[in-house]
Parts: C-alpha cells; structure tokens; sequence
C-alpha cells in the first residue's frame, strides 16, 4: 500500500496490515559495513571460514540490530504516505525479539500491522505497528517486534474530530 493518505484515514487502518516491503539482500558486504559501524566484529558475523567451522549457522549471520535497522528502509519502501506529514520521528520499541538468524546472502522483508494510531497534542500523531521481518524461505521471522513513530504535523491540519 504506497497511496497517499490522510490523517483522517488513519483511524479506519488500525488492526489492518498496512505494508508488506520488497525484498532486502543483507549481503556479507552489509553486514561487514554495520560491524564497522557498530564495532561489533564477533566472528559470527565477519569470519565466514570460522563461521561455518564453529556455529550451526553454515555461516556468518547477520546483527540482530542490523536486521532490525533495516526496518526504516523497508518502512520507507511500503507504508501509505501520510499527505499532512511534515516529518517522522522514530520513537521506540515497545518489545523487540530475535526469532531465527539471517544468514549473510538471505533475503529480508517487513510485515507492518497499524496496532494503534492516537492524536497527541495539536500537531503528533504516534502510530504502533507490529512487525515482523520475513527471511524468505524460512518458517520462523527474524524478528518480531512492536514499534512505535511519530508523525508531525501543522496544526491547522489535525482532523476535526480528533
């Protein structure tokens, strides 16, 4: 779903499952970037050779936080645009879980539930989603996880009867 919406809209979408993503390759080459940028270099991660010897993985895996990091983009790639936006804001997680490793190579995809959506102030509007990232081909997500953002807002456009 990649129509335009209005806040007025919003409502009418919680409890509906509002965006499935394309597909991610998380390479070896991303996931060797994000330990750079994390310096988290264990060799689960960036040693395919050890890896493969020592883990039941058959080889490196992705981070957990890159896994979930990769919920912007997908964020981005497949959820309605809201037409009074003036910015997003990235709020938190109510509960995040690491359910099956990605391993390097595998392809990823987000699943977006709208749990809750409720006007705070004269200009917020804090949406809930529950997310699960799909490894594809496999049984079990990489992760699940309930997470919430903001969307800001001109007063002037908050719906009437909100």
């Amino acid at each position: 779903m990649l129509e335009d919406i209005s806040l007025s809209e919003i409502k009418a979408l919680v409890g509906q499952e509002v965006g499935v993503s394309d597909w991610i390759t998380v390479s070896q080459e991303t996931i060797d970037k994000f330990a750079e940028a994390t310096s988290d270099y264990q060799y689960i991660h960036v040693d395919p050779v050890r890896a493969a010897a020592e883990t039941p993985f058959g080889g490196t895996i992705a981070h957990g936080f890159l896994s979930l990091s990769l919920l912007s983009a997908m964020n981005y790639n497949c959820l309605p645009k809201i037409r009074e936006q003036t910015m997003g804001i990235n709020y938190g997680f109510e509960k995040v879980r690491f359910i099956a490793p990605v391993k390097s190579g595998a392809k990823v995809r987000g699943h977006f539930t709208m749990a809750d959506a409720r006007f705070r102030g004269a200009s917020m509007l804090m949406i809930t989603y529950e997310v699960s990232v799909e490894i594809e081909g496999e049984r079990k997500p990489a992760l699940t996880a309930t997470w919430q953002t903001i969307i800001q807002f001109d007063p002037k456009d908050r719906p009437v009867d909100a």
